[in-house]
């Protein structure tokens, strides 16, 4: 991948870690404040629970979004990124542009969702 493109990339990866890293620190401070307010029945105590834990579930998602954003940030340096961590050819920029963080190319990713899929059958 040139320069030109790769810098595009991580433009995109800068942005994406910005609005992540924002939302994280608004929905910790959120499911804070929730916590913190006194609570006069036990309905409420138990919605305020209930909302507290979802405000800080959203906050994981973001965390972890941020540890992949991370990671392709690092593979930039090592000059692997846009190479399927798999199979090592290079991720088709299209679903790097959807993904900038994807580590597969779009047969592995598959591969992988299908070997989930069978090891966790539904019910």
């Amino acid at each position: 991948m040139d320069a030109a493109k790769l810098e595009h990339f991580k433009k995109l990866l800068l942005s994406e870690l910005r609005r992540h890293a924002r939302q994280v620190s608004d929905e910790q401070g959120n499911a804070i404040g929730i916590a913190s307010d006194e609570a006069k029945e036990s309905a409420d105590l138990a919605l305020r629970d209930v909302i507290s834990e979802l405000s800080l579930k959203l906050g994981e998602r973001d965390s972890q979004m941020i540890a992949d954003i991370d990671q392709a940030l690092l593979r930039m340096k090592e000059g692997t990124y846009g190479l399927c961590v798999k199979c090592n050819k290079p991720i088709d920029e299209r679903r790097l542009e959807a993904v900038p963080t994807a580590r597969y190319d779009a047969a592995c990713q598959e591969a992988i969702e299908n070997d989930d899929r069978v090891a966790r059958p539904s019910l």
